[in-house]
């Protein structure tokens, strides 16, 4: 399976991006995950013509071209990012690439709780009809005290927390070969789907 895990802020010193690359190693033999970051994409502006720019463009293929997503989110003022917001309303506002795609969402904190309610903020964002993802149910991995969590190496030390980390995974990887069997059963209109309209919903609903 090709994953793509996005680090979901642009701070140089983000644990969450230390999570995704300890992943991409530690579950090589199981899955290839491709780290990508949001740095460079601009902040979100809606253009008229719903074009993204090139680098939104570039996240966007990828994320059409996997079989899954891992966000790996931080939490700034008990929610996600700015930065990570901004790129959803770029990939929401234009490709939707994210609909009926399956995501796990990971996240690392500097204090005790993880990024907890900024993994539920995430959730409920990622919901919204313009997004439509796959979100794995009933499983969160919360990295707390992250400052200390890794090694010189990148290996995360906390031995339970890697225990847990490698059930989530397992987890991630069945849920994704269930979903997409279903849907490529289900033949769930994903092409209508990325054609949602707010503006024509309420036109319908008017009538």
């Amino acid at each position: 399976m090709k994953f793509i895990g996005i680090v979901g802020t642009n701070s140089d010193r983000s644990t969450n991006r230390k999570l995704l690359h300890f992943m991409k190693a530690h579950f090589a033999d199981k899955a290839e995950i491709e780290v990508c970051e949001i740095k460079s994409l601009p902040a979100f502006n809606e253009p008229k013509d719903k074009t993204p720019p090139s680098t939104v463009k570039e996240l966007s293929d990828k994320i059409e071209d996997a079989d899954g997503v891992i966000i790996a989110t931080p939490e700034y003022d008990h929610s996600i990012t700015a930065a990570l917001k901004s790129a959803i309303e770029w990939l929401s506002y234009t490709t939707r690439p994210l609909i009926n795609k399956c995501v796990m969402i990971v996240g690392a904190s500097h204090g005790s709780l993880g990024s907890s309610r900024a993994q539920a903020h995430l959730r409920q964002i990622l919901d919204a009809p313009e997004l439509k993802a796959r979100i794995m149910p009933s499983s969160e991995f919360l990295l707390g005290h992250s400052l200390q969590a890794f090694d010189e190496n990148g290996d995360l030390i906390y031995h339970d927390k890697v225990k847990e980390l490698d059930e989530c995974f397992d987890e991630f990887i069945l849920f994704v070969t269930l979903t997409n069997e279903l849907l490529k059963k289900a033949k769930f209109n994903t092409e209508q789907n990325k054609k949602f309209s707010w503006k024509q919903a309420a036109e319908e609903g008017a009538l």
